[in-house]
């Protein structure tokens, strides 16, 4: 069950990020950037037990562009098509905001692929998407892969 994300949530997803973190295949993010941030969270709960498997945010950014980020699903829980659900929720979420490109950061290109996004040059984003990654332990020699969404794409 998917549904947007409330106070009580903020500990599980920094739980669940720092795992990703700790692989070094997220950034890893302070608890208290997801607090102020809960409000961009969506998260899936799984049905039986109420527990927090998985968590998505959608971020803006401008009028024109919003990021899919923290997107990250329990080990336990990987291959049940959370991730396709949090990424198609964050979809439709900035569809239903009028957002016309989403892009996001990662290290898994085919994932997003499917929902119709590209690759990029990471130079063609904006600076300001840049703030977060100073904090990041691979700054300056960021190895993500760039990918962008023009939401009037058939591929939805």
């Amino acid at each position: 069950m998917i549904h947007k994300s409330t106070i009580e949530d903020v500990r599980a997803i920094h739980k669940l990020l720092q795992i990703y973190g700790d692989q070094g295949e997220l950034l890893p993010r302070p608890l208290s950037k997801i607090y102020d941030h809960v409000r961009d969270f969506w998260v899936f709960q799984e049905p039986e037990r109420g527990k927090m498997v998985g968590c998505c945010a959608l971020q803006f950014h401008w009028d024109d562009l919003a990021e899919i980020r923290s997107l990250a699903v329990h080990p336990d829980h990987v291959n049940q098509k959370i991730g396709t659900a949090l990424t198609q929720t964050a979809i439709e979420d900035a569809r239903a905001f009028g957002i016309p490109k989403v892009f996001t950061l990662t290290y898994r290109p085919g994932f997003f692929e499917q929902f119709g996004f590209r690759c990029i040059d990471r130079a063609d984003l904006p600076l300001k998407i840049w703030a977060d990654c100073i904090t990041c332990v691979k700054f300056p020699d960021c190895d993500e892969i760039a990918m962008i969404k023009e939401m009037d794409e058939l591929t939805d």
